[in-house]
């Protein structure tokens, strides 16, 4: 959901992890011509999004990384190749607020993902590539999640499309920098026609299990966090003209987000611009 690449660098994987990722990309695509890098699809858009907070949510995290309503602005975008695809996105949070407000949870933040399947052959599995960054200012804090495993893509006759992953997880935080376990994912989503207009339902969701017990001690607030975690949202979007795309999201979330054992839920109001 969220980036600013200047910030963060989101896109860079250390050491071993970048040499992994460049290897694939050599194996995947050896045809180093100009079609090899032509898409043959792409999209990209800029969005104004507002996430409000459940009062539940609220009342639960108070004392224990409290949660606040606020704006956000994304860049997103997507490309497909013969050998290979990408996404990623760019969030800036409380654009208008200073790096650290009176009340934290009004702290100017960032965040940005980049995911990429590298198809192996004609095959439907992939190297699945996977990069989160995560920096609060005001709080000096930071986290960089770094996924490298196995991908599967397949579209059912009915045109939905799901795309499940699994890979080994390396964070660097603030506190902590090791291997942490592993995640599990998926993306789906399916278009369909309602009223004479063009909608989709899209889902995102990642499980992480196995996560280091000083990793869970030393990220969460209050107390440790348990060793799986979930985190995904639920979307809706609407496309009355091509240039527009609107939506509402049902964000959630349990052992993640700096909070630990409470579960977590919001929803999301978007407008994109499609360029």
């Amino acid at each position: 959901m969220i980036n600013d690449f200047s910030q963060k660098k989101a896109g860079v994987i250390h050491g071993g992890w970048a040499l992994l990722a460049t290897g694939a990309l050599l194996v995947a695509a050896p045809d180093a011509g100009a079609d090899a890098f032509t898409p043959q699809w792409s999209f990209s858009n800029v969005s104004l999004n507002y996430l409000d907070w459940s009062r539940g949510t609220e009342k639960r995290t108070a004392s224990n990384a409290g949660k606040g309503d606020f704006f956000f602005l994304e860049l997103e975008g997507g490309a497909g190749f013969e050998w290979g695809e990408f996404y990623g996105f760019a969030d800036l949070e409380n654009p208008g607020n200073d790096r650290r407000e009176d009340d934290g949870r009004d702290n100017r933040r960032s965040a940005a993902k980049i995911t990429s399947h590298l198809y192996l052959g004609e095959s439907p599995f992939s190297v699945y590539l996977h990069v989160y960054d995560f920096r609060d200012y005001g709080f000096d804090g930071r986290e960089q999640d770094q996924i490298v495993g196995l991908g599967y893509r397949h579209t059912f006759e009915n045109g939905l499309w799901l795309k499940p992953f699994v890979g080994a997880a390396h964070v660097n935080s603030a506190s902590y920098s090791g291997m942490n376990g592993y995640m599990l994912g998926w993306v789906w989503g399916y278009d369909f026609k309602a009223f004479e207009q063009d909608f989709s339902l899209t889902n995102w969701h990642e499980l992480t299990f196995k996560r280091d017990e000083d990793y869970l001690s030393e990220n969460y607030v209050a107390g440790s966090a348990g060793a799986m975690g979930n985190n995904g949202a639920l979307s809706l979007w609407w496309r009355p003209i091509e240039q527009i795309t609107a939506g509402v999201q049902y964000r959630y979330s349990m052992n993640k987000l700096g909070t630990p054992d409470d579960y977590q839920n919001a929803t999301i109001y978007t407008v994109k611009y499609n360029f």
